[in-house]
Formats: C-alpha cells, sequence, structure tokens
C-alpha cells in the first residue's frame, strides 16, 4: 500500500515559478457611454446599440436600412446634443462614466482589507468594454468572476444583453474564470430602504412639498412583456414596495415609463404623457424619481429633468424636480455592497 503524501494540496515542487494567489473579481457593468457628444462618436455609439438583437427585436433584413438608412443620419446631431447639455465637462466624459467608476472605486475601497477581491467596471455599449475588463481581471489572478449588471428590475434589452456579451468573451478563452451574474433586485429590502431613505432626504431639500411623486422606468416596447420579460412587472413591484416603505396613501406615488422610441406600443403610463396631463388637471407640484437607473444618466438628467419638467410646466404646472439616482452616495453603495456580498457566499 502507498503511503498518503504529505504534500500540502497547493504545495509546488522544487523550482516551480511563483504562482499569485487566486482571486475573485467583481465587474460592475451599466448600459454605455459614447466617448464625446460629436456626431462621429455619437453614430459608433448608437451603432452599437441599436444593432443589438436584445434591444432592436426587428429582422435584421428590415431593421438595418432604417438603421443605417436613416437613424444614424439623423438621431447623432440630435443625440449628441442632448449629452453635451448634461456633460461632465471637468472630466470630459459622461455623468455615467463618472458615476460608475465611482461605484466601482467604493466598492473596491469597502473590500480592501480583505486581500482577494478585486473589482472593476465596464460598460455594455462603448468603452471600457466588458471584454477588455474580463481580460484584465484574468490578468489580476482572478479564477473567479461576478459578472454583476447594475439593473434591479431584469430585462432581456439590459441584464440579459450585459451578460452576452460576458459570455461572448468568455467563449474566446482558453482558461475560462468560473463566473457567476448577478439576479434582480427590485425587491430586496436594502434596496428599497435605500430608494426611502433617498427619495425622503431629496424632498426635504426642495422648497416645496410635491402634490404626487412619479416613478419614472424606462420603457419597453409592450410586445416585451407578451413574450415573457418580467420587467413590467418587476417595475411595479419596486413602485409598491417603495411606497409603501414610504408610508404613502395610493396614487401619491405613481409608476410610469419613459424614453419610448418608433411607433410601437410600449409600456404604459407614459411618463411625458402623464406629467402633461397631471399639470392640465390642475397639479402645480410633482417631483420624479428614477428608481431603474442605478447612475444619473442622459435619460434622468437631460430626459427626465429637463424635456418633462419643461412639458410640466408648459401646460399649466410650476415646481418640477427630478430627485437624484442612488449613484454613489452612501444608500447607493450599501446597496451595491450587499448584493455584491450576498452572491460572493461560499467564494470568500
Amino acid at each position: 500500500m502507498t503511503a498518503p503524501s504529505t504534500t500540502a494540496p497547493d504545495s509546488k515542487p522544487a523550482g516551480h515559478p511563483p504562482v499569485a494567489a487566486a482571486k475573485v473579481g467583481v465587474l460592475l457593468i451599466n448600459l454605455g457611454t459614447p466617448d464625446a457628444t460629436d456626431y462621429w462618436s455619437m453614430r459608433r455609439y448608437l451603432k452599437e446599440f441599436l444593432s443589438d438583437p436584445r434591444v432592436i427585436e426587428i429582422p435584421k433584413l428590415a431593421w438595418w436600412p432604417i438603421l443605417n438608412g436613416i437613424i444614424l443620419t439623423t438621431r447623432p446631431s440630435k443625440s449628441g446634443k442632448n449629452y453635451a447639455s448634461i456633460w461632465n465637462n471637468e472630466r470630459n466624459e459622461s455623468p455615467l462614466r463618472t458615476i460608475t467608476r465611482a461605484q466601482s472605486e467604493k466598492l473596491a475601497a469597502a473590500f480592501a482589507g480583505e486581500g482577494k477581491i478585486v473589482v472593476d467596471w465596464g460598460m455594455r455599449y462603448g468603452t471600457p468594454s466588458i471584454a477588455e475588463k474580463i481580460d484584465g481581471l484574468k490578468r489580476a489572478g482572478c479564477d473567479r468572476i461576478l459578472i454583476a449588471p447594475l439593473y434591479p428590475q431584469y430585462s432581456a434589452t439590459t441584464t440579459a444583453t450585459a451578460n452576452d456579451k460576458a459570455f461572448d468573451k468568455l467563449k474566446t478563452m482558453r482558461w475560462q474564470p468560473a463566473v457567476r451574474t448577478l439576479p434582480a433586485y427590485h425587491d430586496d429590502p436594502v434596496y428599497i430602504a435605500a430608494l426611502a431613505t433617498s427619495v425622503e432626504r431629496s424632498i426635504a431639500a426642495l422648497d416645496f412639498e410635491p402634490e404626487i411623486v412619479l416613478a419614472s422606468f424606462h420603457g419597453l416596447p409592450k410586445r416585451n412583456l407578451e413574450l415573457g420579460d418580467p420587467y413590467h412587472c418587476h417595475c411595479l413591484k419596486t413602485a409598491r414596495l417603495l411606497r409603501e416603505q414610504l408610508g404613502w396613501p395610493e396614487g401619491k406615488l405613481r409608476a410610469t415609463f419613459q424614453s419610448r422610441f418608433g411607433k410601437a406600443e410600449w409600456l404604459q403610463p407614459y411618463t411625458d404623457k402623464t406629467v402633461e396631463a397631471l399639470a392640465k388637471s390642475g397639479v402645480k407640484r410633482i417631483a420624479a424619481v428614477m428608481p431603474g437607473f442605478s447612475a444619473d444618466c442622459v435619460e434622468t438628467l437631460e430626459e427626465i429633468a429637463g424635456e418633462n419638467a419643461e412639458i410640466f410646466r408648459h401646460n399649466g404646472g410650476e415646481h418640477f424636480a427630478a430627485l437624484p439616482c442612488l449613484n454613489d452616495s452612501p444608500e447607493g453603495m450599501a446597496v451595491i455592497e450587499h448584493i455584491v456580498r450576498r452572491e460572493l457566499l461560499g467564494w470568500v
């Protein structure tokens, strides 16, 4: 009988080159951003975004002429102006990039004393790309990676496409890291409590009391719901739980959907139409919170704080406030750290 080995499982034979201790990577992912506001930068970004079959579920043969012949000719200039109005000129980047970087840095600081966690961030569209960040985490010694799209409510157009991009990269790797993906957290108590705290603090800082608060979520074509996407249900549950956490009566907080595109019917009620109707009905003071966005971006800073505020005042409203997203606030970082630590159980 052969005597059992007394060599430790992780020991190396004499002369073996040094091997770095295995680490765990966390890759925070957000939607994406153009690199600049000029026509060609916007065109590159929009082409990547609107070429994604998870986003545009139209046969390529029908969609390609529309995209390349019409949309990418006209939309980059308009979108560039929208981005320019909210651009972080000090860092020459979009607020979404600024905030996502800050979230990554603060999460890394929270894990700093634990040694084996490496945190980074990437974008589904534009730069920095998911693929390059997975390469970086692998080079840093990560043999396990948590893919963490920061979308509280699941949709194939957001969470799934971010995961798709990560898996596309994994398919090219001979030595893949093990991966986990972050599930939806639309009803997580820590997330709901953070939203409520942020809303209460933001409203307390206003010089008026809103009669109604809109919880505005990014819209989707109604067809997505009919095909089984759970996003609509997740949004409504978030809004209900937030209202209950705040202790508000029904009607004080209303869920709506923004950012529709094209002629198809999208999830209703529409934010802009609701804002217009409220103003015309005599409501003078409203606020909007955007619980589906983990970071402020063009949809919150320009579309809601700009366009919808103008719609409200144009139709008789007086006071409109777009409340900030959770961003890298203490509440926002508490949510991100909580959901990441929950998924890392058993790995660290």
